[in-house]
């Protein structure tokens, strides 16, 4: 079987692309269609020509490891569309599972196009920091209209093939036997002249005011992106220009994204997450268990969270409180919470109730017997957590999953107290867990193979991004998260404003700077760990100026007062005695405030993180750095498009980041230095661990 095989059925010549998986457009696929429409063109006795995928999908799209080949070995899209485009006969492209990116661009380079009613199409290309770079910004907008091209590229969502049918991008929907239904529609349309091809067509709707509310609607949902503002320029040339000159200006806006530092961390991340499924001892053959009863203690905003991912899973949960009306008030805020989507039309009633009708509330921890996995919720304190693992090592059945969403605590102190620690993992959730996609998966030191893989495969079953991490203070993300706020409350007292500071990670593309996520947190949470570390290590009670606004009842967004002022609409606005009790501090500790630079606060927060991680990697906390970088896009805001802190360090250049963390006064990490000297990347310091 080759890559395109070549078949007759009689008067139409049937092309099917094998390139498993997902038939994605790599070496070979563009040579083996062109050979086919060669041979369509040269026998008189073929009318028409049909392009199908064999195995489960069309073409899901470009093969995205071959955007790094210089242009004359990457595969030919654009010049296999132009054949399609000029060929002289009926071509159809036959879709099921997924046309997506180049896939979609190829099949609207054809004459007509037919699909299964579940099939889906789209243009993804801007989740990767790219542009549809083979027809699709010009094609897509005289098929479905200006608006609706720009909803589709911007966004990058597939859409259904029965809606592609409305808007009159898919010709037909196939009913039955899709290859049979496409070579019948082949023949019916195998007469009909002139071919109607979409390079033709004129684009609908296309009002100067359609382009302005596009560009404006990017400014807030692609802030400080290349790639949206090259697509809205691209589709606006579809509408005023020849198809000729767009296709033409395409091809050098592609290549703008593409080589652009944009792209390049979208399309890292888009790698770093696949790898970090994969755990070193862990194989297919590792036993996994299946999930299908939960339980949870802790009925507050975390663990009423951490249920309405296994509700929305179908997974039964029994929720256990110590008191009715902590428990009564965990229920609303489930119910309030599922109602609410209800309302916005993304579920129905009847699903809030299904969901509802899967949750057990009870005051009873022994009713978490039968529970193949039990997660406890409860606050931050080691002796807490003790007492509660203690107790379910004599309550819950062999085999269960004893799993603790501390987000700071030891792992493996908490698994002492058990006879079964080989079952004890830390799943930390990140808040609000109902809508957050990270999961740390933190692997003690006696956690089972077995544990630890069925934890990742729950993690996809729940909906979520699980990233195994080793036990530490705060694991990977919070342990870097500390370094970070400390680095900022130091900015704060040599002489920036809180506000200056938040502002300068905003420019980095993070939507929250330290400030405004400590008061989102919760200021007492961040003073009640300052407090227990300076116990454990024996150091006074803390008293910086962060712990004085708390000592004066200020907590954050909860308390409408924190760092800044709050109102209803949760709006930071800064606090005039706040920025005094900072100068008066200052004054106390004898600091000479100095003028910060948002380029200084920017340098020396993002690099306190990208320092951490490099330690954090070397200790093997974290199995590499894209495994970082994918905790930091999901778990913290970093802006995908950076590719994360490791990914964003390698683009600065390490020696300039060594040199700058010299600079503002902070030891490099042993192993940052060293790839530094070495001009290496963090990238090759996964490569050569053969895990990147």
């Amino acid at each position: 079987m080759s890559i395109v095989d070549q078949t007759r059925q009689d008067d139409v010549l049937v092309l099917t692309i094998n390139n498993p998986p997902v038939n994605a457009f790599s070496p070979g696929v563009p040579e083996g269609l062109k050979a086919g429409l060669d041979a369509a063109a040269a026998d008189d006795t073929v009318r028409a020509v049909v392009i199908i995928g064999g195995g489960r999908t069309f073409v899901a799209g470009a093969d995205i490891r071959t955007f790094n080949l210089p242009r004359e070995q990457s595969p030919d899209l654009r010049g296999t569309i132009q054949k399609l485009d000029g060929f002289a006969k009926p071509t159809v492209a036959a879709i099921h599972g997924t046309a997506l990116g180049g896939g979609l661009e190829l099949a609207m380079g054809c004459t007509y196009r037919v699909a299964v009613k579940d099939a889906q199409v789209g243009l993804p290309e801007v989740k990767l920091g790219v542009l549809p770079g083979a027809g699709g910004t010009q094609r897509l907008p005289r098929v479905v209209g200006a608006q609706k091209a720009l909803e589709m590229m911007l966004s990058g969502n597939p859409i259904r093939a029965t809606e592609a049918h409305q808007l009159g991008l898919i010709d037909r929907i196939v009913d039955g036997d899709l290859l049979a239904g496409a070579v019948e529609f082949a023949r019916e349309m195998a007469d009909a002249r002139p071919l109607p091809r979409i390079s033709d067509r004129p684009v609908e709707g296309a009002s100067p005011e359609v382009f302005a509310a596009a560009r404006e609607g990017i400014r807030k949902s692609h802030r400080g992106q290349l790639s949206p503002s090259l697509i809205i320029d691209l589709a606006e040339m579809a509408a005023t220009v020849p198809f000729q000159q767009g296709w033409d200006a395409e091809a050098g806006k592609f290549m703008e994204a593409k080589d652009s530092p944009q792209s390049r961390g979208l399309r890292h991340i888009f790698f770093a997450e696949r790898e970090s499924v994969k755990i070193p001892g862990i194989t297919k053959d590792t036993p996994i268990t299946e999930i299908k009863s939960a339980g949870i203690i802790g009925a507050g905003t975390m663990g009423g969270g951490i249920a309405m991912n296994f509700l929305n899973a179908g997974i039964p949960v029994t929720i256990v409180e110590t008191a009715q009306d902590a428990l009564d008030r965990g229920l609303a805020v489930i119910r309030r919470n599922y109602e609410n989507t209800a309302k916005k039309g993304r579920m129905t009633m009847d699903d809030v109730e299904t969901r509802m009708g899967l949750l057990k509330p009870t005051l009873d921890m022994t009713a978490l017997k039968d529970a193949d996995i039990i997660i406890e919720a409860v606050y931050e304190n080691m002796d807490v957590k003790k007492d509660i693992f203690t107790k379910l090592d004599a309550i819950a059945k062999p085999g269960a999953i004893l799993a603790s969403n501390t987000s700071t605590l030891d792992v493996n102190e908490i698994a002492s107290v058990t006879k079964r620690p080989e079952s004890v993992i830390g799943l930390h959730f990140f808040s609000p867990a109902n809508v957050m996609k990270l999961l740390e998966i933190v692997r003690a030191d006696k956690t089972s193979d077995s544990v630890l893989a069925t934890s990742m495969a729950l993690a996809k079953k729940i909906r979520k991004v699980g990233v195994v991490v080793g036990v530490c203070d705060g694991f990977v993300g919070n342990r870097m998260v500390h370094r970070y706020g400390d680095e900022a409350r130091k900015i704060v007292e040599e002489g920036a404003r809180p506000e200056d500071v938040d502002a300068s990670m905003n420019a980095l593309g993070l939507p929250m700077g330290p400030f405004q996520m400590s008061d989102m947190a919760g200021l007492d949470i961040g003073h009640a760990i300052r407090q227990h570390q300076a116990r454990v290590r024996g150091e006074p009670k803390p008293d910086g100026w962060l712990d004085r606004i708390v000592e004066r009842g200020r907590k954050g967004q909860k308390t409408l007062a924190g760092i800044y002022d709050y109102d209803e609409t949760r709006r930071p606005k800064p606090n005039a005695e706040m920025q005094q009790l900072i100068e008066d501090y200052r004054a106390e500790k004898g600091i000479t405030p100095r003028e910060i630079t948002s380029e200084e606060s920017t340098k020396r927060l993002a690099y306190s993180l990208v320092n951490e991680g490099a330690k954090i990697l070397e200790e093997g906390i974290a199995q590499r750095a894209g495994d970082i970088d994918v905790i930091y896009i999901y778990g913290y805001g970093f802006p995908a498009y950076r590719g994360g802190p490791m990914q964003y360090a390698s683009e600065q250049g390490l020696s300039s980041v060594v040199a700058d963390l010299e600079k503002y006064g902070q030891t490099p990490a042993p192993l940052l230095k060293r790839l530094a000297d070495e001009g290496k990347t963090f990238a090759d310091y996964d490569a050569e661990r053969g895990r990147g």
